[in-house]
């Protein structure tokens, strides 16, 4: 059997550098919140494929699905021949969005695909054709999404040109000195000094920013955003993709907030590591585009529908709303304590929502002066000691914990053991 090390060189050279890695471990098998590398090494995930296993690695009950949805069919186009799970999948998706209702879902397969389509609704819906988007953002790397996207390094670089009638703006961000009052303000010039409002469609917002660093959004911010569309005939978009499916303690990051959207992209955890996204809006504006206008070759593909089922069943029967709080307990109290240990001076802030937590790192908490080299020393400290943790944010500077929800109490503790062991090397490493 090829070794990570042997892989490692045939990847290199049979994949292009600009797919990265996060590690150099090759997985082999995985089961709930554990890898098993080729070389035969266990991991602790705290990845979850990027928020995608929230009910876990081979979750018995996905297993199950796909193979009895395998048996039947894996393929028949929706657009030509349709099926009962996607329309069951499409009724279920309508009747726990955050938006007001009717609604109505559209299957694709990624999340970027899900976002072009919000766009493409919005547009038709208000025949408008500007979208606003905030700093710190991520919305996919095609080019509507990388237009969308509030990061230049390493998400647009070298991709341009990209999309007009894009606009982006200041996103709240407390730690960094960026006020709620002070991204108004930019709306407001945006309205004055470059797009009338009767010019855009729609806003684009994470309700916590994913790739930005896990920022949460204030929410005097999101009820101003949805006064603004109401006055103006602008349509509220809630990129969900990251923190759908129970994630932050509710079935969605809306929820927190008392504020529905008009649209709502979903990806990731929809669909337990099968490929699906749902956009998911009134159906007044979803019903907008003409037929035909929608769709794509895989979009919606069944034995994905048969997962999304499943996993939708899953987080009922296993209350992981409940156990995202639960999780988030333990992963924000201990990166709290280690946050005031007097021995580090590191940790410039702790924040989240559920199981969605994150940590910035600072070259100490006088200035605040994000830490990226320190960051990355505590992915491979961490790697090296058997934990799979993820890097985020504007800076590189934050490690965000995307925990399995099937998590036992006792693996998430094991995990932070090795986390603070694995920080405390690369702090005494960078001195």
């Amino acid at each position: 059997m090829p070794t990570s090390a042997e892989l490692q060189t045939r990847r290199m050279e049979a994949v292009p550098r600009g797919v990265g890695n996060v590690t150099q471990i090759f997985a082999k098998k995985a089961l709930n919140s554990e890898i098993w590398s080729e070389d035969g090494k266990r991991y602790i995930d705290f990845g979850a494929g990027i928020a995608v296993v929230n009910t876990g690695h081979q979750h018995p009950r996905l297993v199950q699905a796909i193979k009895d949805q395998l048996e039947a069919f894996s393929h028949v186009c929706f657009q030509v021949t349709p099926y009962q799970n996607y329309i069951t999948l499409a009724e279920r998706l309508n009747d726990i969005a955050p938006v007001p209702g009717p609604a109505k879902t559209m299957l694709v397969s990624t999340g970027a695909e899900a976002v072009e389509n919000a766009v493409k609704v919005a547009r038709a819906f208000t025949g408008r054709t500007g979208i606003v988007s905030f700093s710190g953002g991520f919305h996919g790397r095609t080019h509507m999404g990388m237009a969308l996207t509030g990061k230049v390094v390493p998400y647009k670089k070298g991709f341009g040109p990209f999309p007009p009638d894009i606009y982006n703006v200041p996103f709240p961000n407390l730690f960094h000195g960026i006020s709620v009052a002070e991204c108004l303000r930019a709306l407001n010039s945006l309205f004055k000094s470059t797009a009338d409002p009767s010019s855009i469609a729609g806003i684009i917002i994470e309700p916590i920013q994913g790739e930005g660093g896990f920022n949460i959004v204030p929410k005097e911010f999101m009820t101003a955003l949805r006064g603004l569309c109401d006055q103006h005939g602008m349509l509220l978009i809630a990129d969900e993709i990251q923190t759908g499916f129970a994630r932050t303690g509710k079935m969605f990051a809306m929820e927190h907030y008392g504020i529905k959207a008009d649209v709502v992209t979903m990806a990731k955890g929809l669909a337990g590591g099968m490929p699906l996204s749902a956009v998911v809006g009134r159906a007044d504006v979803m019903d907008a585009s003409n037929p035909g206008g929608l769709g794509g070759t895989y979009a919606g593909n069944p034995v994905a529908c048969a997962a999304a089922h499943a996993v939708l069943d899953v987080i009922a029967e296993e209350n992981l709303c409940e156990r995202a709080n639960a999780i988030g307990k333990i992963i924000m109290d201990r990166c709290a304590e280690l946050r005031d240990n007097s021995n580090l001076n590191c940790i410039g802030d702790v924040r989240g929502l559920g199981a969605m937590c994150a940590i910035e790192l600072v070259k100490d908490k006088s200035s605040n002066e994000p830490a990226p080299a320190l960051t990355s020393a505590l992915l491979k400290a961490a790697s090296d000691r058997g934990l799979i943790l993820l890097s985020c944010g504007t800076y590189g500077n934050v490690i965000r914990f995307l925990v399995p929800l099937t998590a036992s109490d006792e693996l998430v503790r094991e995990g932070m053991d090795v986390f603070s062991a694995a920080l405390t090397h690369a702090v005494s490493q960078a001195e």
